[in-house]
């Protein structure tokens, strides 16, 4: 299992060893051993999957403490465009996006920590994602930026004026104006 920095501190792009033979693959996408040898010491609780088609955009998302969560974020079929927003006001890259293409394929993993927006656009025909969280959903603490806000300028790998999203995430504000609590 390899780790790769990213420019903003503590979001790490996390690459599975893989072993294949003729029969297929076979990887560990998580072990909290191997995950603790990298200095990632995580007690996830709850995991989550989502199915969409291309051209679908979630996001960005987060919860406010006590409830913020980190996530584990990975693709079982298809690819994703993978984004997360630094929301850490103490942080010298707040309001820096960071993206990165996960697939079934590459089976890299984006750990975003608490104090992260996080969304993601499909950009092949279907995706499934899955994804660890530290913390419980807890909709009182539920908040998001904006996937359009020009101030982040994300390349989700699309066009955004065919995108499909959420009427909820239409409508959430820019980063400027969100109530992020970190």
């Amino acid at each position: 299992m390899k780790i790769e920095k990213t420019f903003i501190k503590d979001l790490v792009v996390i690459e599975p060893t893989v072993f294949g033979d003729e029969r297929g693959y076979f990887f560990e996408s998580y072990s909290k051993t191997k995950f603790e040898g990298l200095g990632i010491n995580i007690e996830f609780v709850q995991d989550n999957q989502s199915f969409s088609k291309k051209g679908t955009l979630r996001g960005l998302h987060y919860q406010n403490p006590p409830y913020a969560q980190t996530k584990l974020v990975r693709v079982l079929e298809g690819e994703i465009i993978d984004v997360a927003v630094d929301l850490r006001k103490d942080s010298p890259t707040y309001g820096k996006a960071y993206g990165v293409l996960l697939s079934a394929e590459n089976k890299k993993q984006l750990l975003v920590p608490q104090g992260f927006a996080h969304g993601f656009s499909v950009i092949s025909e279907t995706a499934s994602v899955m994804y660890k969280c530290d913390q419980f959903y807890n909709k009182e603490s539920e908040g998001g930026i904006k996937y359009d806000d020009p101030s982040l300028s994300i390349d989700w790998g699309m066009d955004l004026e065919n995108a499909i999203v959420s009427d909820k995430d239409q409508v959430l504000p820019f980063i400027n104006v969100c109530n992020s609590q970190f």
